[in-house]
């Protein structure tokens, strides 16, 4: 399944374009960290075959905080100034528009049209300090069983069993943060 239309952009030059951008190190210790968490979820939703465009999933994890590099207090405070940003930076470097939207979708999950793949780096986004959002979770829990045909009772304890666990890695992760 694809994230959106045309190849996905590999991790590897997903990570080479945010170092060419100049990504501060605080930047890229966070794509490593929301990076630990979305392989936790590639691995649970791979366990329970739903498929999926992990490709896609680990690009955007790499890009999807990019333009807060052109705005780097979003780095240290909240904001969203960097989500249209980064999408428009990374248009204008060549990326495909359905993985550039990933900077705006991560914090727009909500909207009808974001993709499953979206969602997931959405849901690493908050994973990853030990966020529940479980508006978020049940969005991807339906995403996965429509992807797999089957009813989200099917997949709901297991996934929300991952969601804890990797939740879970939080305080330990958010050690690592800085």
């Amino acid at each position: 399944m694809k994230g959106g239309e045309g190849p996905s952009m590999s991790r590897g030059d997903a990570s080479a374009l945010l170092h060419q951008l100049g990504a501060p190190a605080r930047l890229l210790r966070h794509v490593e960290l929301v990076g630990e968490a979305a392989e936790a979820l590639l691995a649970a939703l791979a366990e329970h075959t739903v498929p999926l465009d992990a490709t896609f999933v680990r690009a955007g994890v790499v890009l999807h905080d990019v333009g807060k590099i052109l705005h780097p207090a979003e780095l240290a405070a909240s904001g969203a100034r960097h989500e249209a940003a980064g999408e428009q930076l990374l248009r204008q470097r060549g990326v495909a528009p359905a993985l550039a939207r990933v900077c705006v979708t991560h914090a727009a999950w909500q909207a009808p049209d974001v993709t499953l793949e979206e969602r997931v780096v959405a849901l690493a986004d908050k994973l990853w300090k030990g966020a529940r959002v479980g508006e978020l979770e049940t969005l991807v829990v339906d995403g996965a069983a429509a992807r797999r045909g089957v009813d989200r009772w099917q997949l709901l304890i297991a996934l929300d069993n991952a969601f804890e666990r990797i939740a879970a890695g939080g305080d330990e992760r958010l050690a690592r943060a800085w």
